[in-house]
């Protein structure tokens, strides 16, 4: 032959291969429970066929029970069951899918409230499925593709816009204990007047506070948000999937060019479950209970949030910390802390003082404030912060009468300012959010800039 080689006979067998499996169903590949625990069940089988991670389906009493591939061994692998009621017997039949779990997120999906399946938990009919389906578990952009961060998120929480502004894409954490005002910080975040779209995720929350916060908190802005709720009766899988089911259905807005806030409440409770599910697993622990699946898994899950490639949109993500027993320097919130753009911090002493939003304004910061403010703005909060530290550093002394007027100039202005400044920056749900800070503050307080251009650049 000329202008190609001959096709050998091996070529040919190749084609006639590929054209019969193209033709032929795909075979469904099973094993057999034989043995179950409170956690997870032991499989035999599927040890050549599966990959960590992948969606199993299990033949339950009441019919398929969806599971997950822990571990595998050389005969057996360890199935972990999505709901925590699964009703499995011995012996049932266990069929592996293909692959892991994807979800096709639709735009129909704002306003609707799912569970961490995808599946819609709220009373108003099926979902519309998307043209493409993407893995739950999906990956981060490429760093060098991503694009940069700068662009001003307005948030209008006064304490949080004036002291630890926010770029569109950023990462920024809310840490504190139980009944502080996190919750409550989270709705007011929720109506953020720069973003389009709001994805919130719900995990190991109360089952009696998610219609509260859903239907009452949210109120008006409730027809563009998507709600992801796994409850603290649901299973350790359930809890744990949420958060990427959020960050899934987040990462489809963004593509669309579209500005995301991700709101995730909260990323303890995650890590507890991860926790919960490692050491059934036998992996053992290494800081407080924590195994080092743990503190793998959080940067895998926050860095497919931020700027997306060019034409994308972005994800500000914005993450509750439970800090256990008011403990800053819990393992959890040490690494979320390593990991974020910044971190604001809710004290239970200025909560007791009915000063809401509890927000720790000197412990608070913003790794990305200098992208924001303007020269003239940046010295403004420096001299705040500056003459709050003054004044909270004297308040012992103050307390006992051992602070005399004139005697110290600096003090004496922290004293006249800061408790007006405080007055200044109350909020609750129920006031209307402030889109200019600086504007704002220029009518409360004294030696407040004038409003300038929103960038420091």
């Amino acid at each position: 032959m000329t202008g190609a080689a001959a096709a050998t006979p091996l070529d040919r067998l190749d084609e006639l291969m590929a054209l019969a499996s193209a033709r032929l169903p795909a075979h469904r590949i099973s094993g057999r429970v034989t043995r179950i625990s409170s956690t997870y069940l032991v499989v035999s089988g599927l040890s050549k066929f599966v990959s960590i991670g992948d969606a199993v389906s299990i033949a339950g009493l009441g019919g398929p029970v969806l599971g997950e591939v822990a571990s595998i061994e050389a005969d057996t692998i360890n199935v972990t069951p999505f709901v925590a009621d699964h009703r499995i017997e011995l012996r049932a039949r266990v069929t592996a899918l293909s692959g892991q779990l994807t979800l096709s997120p639709h735009e129909s999906w704002l306003g609707r409230t799912i569970n961490a399946l995808g599946q819609p938990i709220d009373d108003h009919g099926s979902l519309l499925s998307g043209d493409r389906a993407v893995p739950i578990q999906g990956s981060p952009p490429p760093p060098m593709r991503r694009n940069r961060l700068g662009q001003p998120l307005a948030t209008g929480v006064k304490a949080i816009d004036l002291f630890t502004p926010i770029c569109a894409g950023q990462r920024i954490g809310i840490f504190a204990g139980s009944g502080v005002g996190k919750s409550t910080l989270l709705a007011m975040l929720s109506r953020a007047p720069s973003t389009d779209v709001t994805i919130l995720a719900l995990v190991g929350e109360r089952s009696r506070e998610v219609r509260d916060f859903l239907d009452d908190t949210l109120g008006e802005v409730r027809s563009r948000v998507v709600a992801v709720v796994a409850t603290s009766d649901e299973s350790p899988m359930m809890r744990r999937l949420a958060p990427s089911t959020a960050m899934c259905i987040a990462e489809f807005f963004r593509d669309q060019g579209k500005n995301v806030l991700l709101i995730v409440d909260s990323l303890t409770r995650y890590a507890h479950s991860m926790r919960e599910l490692a050491l059934a697993s036998n992996e053992p622990p290494v800081a407080r209970g924590y195994p080092p699946s743990v503190f793998s898994a959080l940067p895998r899950l926050l860095e497919r949030a931020g700027t997306g490639e060019d034409g994308a949109g972005t994800i500000t993500a914005i993450l509750s910390v439970l800090v256990d027993g008011d403990d800053h320097n819990d393992p959890i919130a040490d690494a979320a802390r390593g990991i974020l753009d910044g971190h604001i911090v809710l004290d239970r002493t200025i909560a007791s003082q009915g000063r809401l939003p509890a927000v720790d304004l000197l412990a608070s910061l913003s790794r990305l404030a200098p992208k924001i403010r303007t020269k003239p703005q940046a010295q403004f909060v420096t001299q705040l912060i500056e003459i709050i530290s003054r004044y909270e550093d004297t308040r012992d002394l103050r307390a006992i009468g051992g602070y005399r007027s004139g005697s110290d100039a600096v003090l004496d202005r922290a004293v006249e300012i800061v408790p007006r400044l405080y007055d200044a920056i109350k909020q609750d749900l129920d006031e209307p959010p402030v889109e200019d800070v600086f504007s704002y503050l220029s009518q409360k307080l004294p030696g407040a800039p004038r409003p300038n251009a929103t960038s420091a650049r």
